[in-house]
């Protein structure tokens, strides 16, 4: 038969093997919680979204006058097109200005162009209508969304100045930025588009530099 103090060493011995079982599940446990824990959190962005970028820049002319054609890419994103197919009515501004460059510190400007587009939908006749007082006093009209984007982002056969206000020789510089314009949405939208810096756009100024 075992002693007093046989027991008692048995006792303690088991005593610690439960322990160390113990601590080895909480280890696990606390492992695998990590594990978990690590799986549902956000994965970092892959790619930022595209910022909107103005391009095909050209320039032409007719026997009397300087012209530009150029577009925006990216203009329309998800919360703009949301936007706009609620009703809102949705803005962009074109800057376009022109300056004479030489060697001096400043340059000259000697054209200064703002205009707008204007999109708006209406849902009881399913239709778009894009305003363009720059181009016409009509507006144009089409029921394909795609097309009413085309129109606003577009901008074609622009008058930038008389070529008599051009000397042959000289160096010219044309920039030109586009912007969204801000609008206030009616009360009954807040709760849709609460983040209205998100969708907020201004493209940074393009250069095109050109000797006439």
């Amino acid at each position: 038969m075992p002693g007093k103090q046989d027991r008692q060493k048995f006792k303690q011995h088991r005593i610690q093997m439960i322990k160390a079982f113990f601590q080895s599940r909480t280890l696990a446990l606390l492992i695998s919680a990590g594990i978990i824990l690590s799986s549902v959190l956000p994965s970092p962005v892959l790619a930022a979204a595209a910022e909107p970028t103005i391009e095909n820049i050209k320039l032409a002319n007719t026997r009397d006058d300087l012209l530009t054609y150029f577009s925006v890419r990216h203009a329309f994103t998800d919360k703009i097109c949301q936007a706009a197919l609620n009703g809102i009515p949705t803005t962009f501004s074109f800057y376009i200005t022109l300056y004479k460059t030489d060697d001096s510190w400043f340059d000259k400007k000697i054209s200064d162009i703002q205009i707008k587009s204007t999109l708006k939908y209406n849902s009881l006749k399913k239709e778009f209508s894009v305003m363009r007082p720059w181009k016409s006093d009509k507006p144009l009209i089409t029921t394909s969304f795609e097309q009413a984007k085309a129109w606003m982002t577009r901008v074609d056969n622009l008058k930038i100045i008389e070529l008599n206000r051009l000397s042959k020789g000289d160096k010219y510089q044309l920039r030109i930025k586009a912007k969204l314009n801000r609008f206030t949405l009616p009360l009954s939208l807040h709760y849709i588009f609460f983040f209205v810096s998100f969708w907020d756009f201004e493209t940074n100024w393009y250069l095109i530099n050109f000797t006439y």
